[in-house]
């Protein structure tokens, strides 16, 4: 009975997180994101 329900909480999660996913790309966020990420990873190399 543990693993039934500690599955289901996993798919429960997962479908929860790729809605989140979902929207935040529908508004546009995802290249925001990148844009930052590009820029942290270039101030921690030094090129920045």
């Amino acid at each position: 009975m543990e693993a039934k329900k500690r599955t289901i909480i996993a798919i429960v999660l997962l479908a929860f997180s790729a809605g989140i996913m979902t929207a935040g790309i529908m508004r546009g966020e995802l290249f925001i994101v990148f844009t930052k990420a590009v820029h942290i990873c270039l101030e921690c190399i030094g090129l920045g």
